[in-house]
């Protein structure tokens, strides 16, 4: 079933720092620690996979407040959402500013001129490249001090009670017979949108290649 619970955290940027690499040399999160006034967030997002065989894709854009709806105006501290459009959810399949538009897959970054262009024509491409080339995607939009937006599932990160978020990535079009399918549901992606000086946000999308970039209703691959 969907997740039981499923929101947006708000709050400012602490830091953030890779996780150290496993014996095969290999990153799986960059760790964003956000302070909000009931403490301090740990929140792991997703830039590679624990299947060697299943990578990760992303994309990066810029949105006007006004656009992301009313995560932008809630006030720091965590929130649950209802997974329905008008709550303020995120659905990277049918929120009409997350889609990709064009059908396009890049292998690696685009030229700047090209990136220009796609952003004129209102593109949302994915990307794919390594572990690295997505952490150092994430990290471009991460300053310190800044006021951030965290979509995911809050959980206690250790035995301690520390407060925490994960699931930041896509979260519906897992494939039948995995570990993921029966959390599949739509209206419940995670991200990652930080604030700039000028009131805009940057928006950090990830998903892994396995998932589907069609669903039914329930969250599920369908074509």
């Amino acid at each position: 079933m969907p997740f039981a619970s499923y929101g947006v955290l708000v709050g400012t940027l602490y830091r953030h720092f890779r996780d150290q690499p496993d014996s095969q040399g290999r990153w799986f999160h960059v760790n964003l620690e956000v302070d909000a006034p009931d403490g301090r967030y740990h929140c792991a997002v997703d830039v590679d996979s624990h299947k060697s065989n299943v990578g990760v894709r992303w994309k990066t854009f810029t949105l006007d407040a006004g656009l992301i709806g009313p995560p932008a105006a809630l006030a720091a501290g965590y929130h649950d959402l209802a997974s329905t459009p008008e709550s303020g959810a995120l659905d990277f399949l049918r929120h009409p500013e997350l889609v990709d538009r064009t059908g396009v897959l890049f292998q690696r970054r685009p030229p700047s001129w090209l990136r220009e262009l796609l952003d004129l024509l209102g593109s949302r491409p994915w990307h794919t490249g390594s572990n690295i080339d997505a952490a150092a995607a994430l990290e471009a939009v991460l300053v310190p001090g800044q006021r951030v937006l965290v979509f995911g599932e809050p959980f206690d990160a250790d035995p301690e009670g520390d407060l925490g978020m994960h699931n930041i990535h896509q979260n519906q079009g897992d494939p039948a017979g995995s570990q993921w399918w029966a959390e599949n549901g739509i209206w419940q992606d995670g991200a990652t949108l930080t604030q700039r000086s000028d009131g805009r946000y940057d928006v950090f999308l990830n998903k892994f290649s396995s998932q589907a970039d069609r669903t039914d209703g329930a969250g599920h691959p369908t074509g």
